[in-house]
């Protein structure tokens, strides 16, 4: 992978980041109007990256599922086990 491609990947990634924690504090805020409760920046920053993260995992598990099927593609029965390992989901 050549320079270019490391900026390339680095600038979308930060894109990705700022639409997680810019999602994240809009729903903050409305959840504080809902709530009357005040989020910090911090804690807002910190359930973003906390966020980020976990898709960064979701993502690595779904693909190593659809490889171990021998696909390339993603498909829903990749989504139900990935939600076997959360009981919440």
């Amino acid at each position: 992978m050549g320079e270019e491609e490391n900026v390339e990947d680095l600038a979308y990634t930060q894109r990705l980041k700022a639409a997680v924690h810019f999602t994240t504090g809009q729903i903050c805020e409305e959840l504080g109007v809902e709530l009357d409760v005040t989020f910090s920046r911090q804690f807002i920053s910190a359930l973003a990256e906390t966020t980020f993260k976990q898709m960064e995992n979701f993502a690595g598990d779904l693909e190593a599922f659809s490889q171990h099927a021998k696909r390339s593609t993603i498909n829903p029965e990749d989504v139900k086990l990935l939600t076997r390992r959360s009981r919440d989901l």
